[in-house]
């Protein structure tokens, strides 16, 4: 009966270990570091494109976390991948993609270019980690997608999930986007 007590406990004791570690270590993309933010929960990518993968906790009342991923270089130019971006939603009923969405442009320092396309609406996602996966639509969902240039690579990022729950997060992703150097 020890041993079972015993191993409980260390099991609970891991699983908070693993809680609270989750965030704050360094990320290197494109040359450039930032810290994680705290509560960034660290998962395994779940395809091969992604260089790096993070679930963001839902807020009250959402189902789901936001996935966070990382991509290495990006596929055509920004303007080809905005406009790929756009045909993964359907907009709020009475409003066009254009008002849906918003992008954004600007340097961190003179060591990076970033291009930031925010949208939200319904989003047909897809599963990642399964090729034959079928579109399945969620309903007030936003998804960010980040290009960060650097002379030495081209990364893209992306932030989706329920709108309440990417809200949530969104200072907190801002400022790690910002505080790369």
């Amino acid at each position: 009966m020890k041993r079972i007590t015993i191993l409980a406990l260390g099991l609970s004791l891991g699983m908070c270990v693993h809680l609270v570690f989750a965030g704050g270590e360094i990320l290197e993309l494109g040359g450039l570091k930032s810290k994680v933010p705290e509560g960034w929960k660290k998962q395994k990518p779940v395809s091969r494109l992604r260089k790096a993968q993070f679930a963001l906790p839902k807020a009250k009342g959402d189902k789901e976390d936001a996935d966070l991923a990382i991509f290495g270089g990006i596929g055509g130019s920004a303007e080809a991948n905005i406009e790929r971006w756009k045909m993964l939603f359907i907009p709020p009923e009475g409003k066009t993609l254009a008002e849906a969405s918003k992008l954004d442009k600007y340097s961190i320092g003179k060591v990076a270019e970033v291009v930031v396309f925010d949208i939200s609406g319904t989003y047909l996602y897809r599963d990642p980690s399964n090729p034959n996966a079928k579109q399945e639509r969620k309903e007030n969902f936003r998804r960010i997608n980040v290009i960060l240039s650097t002379d030495k690579d081209s990364v893209v990022i992306t932030l989706a999930g329920p709108a309440n729950t990417v809200a949530k997060h969104k200072a907190a992703f801002d400022g790690w986007i910002k505080a790369f150097k």
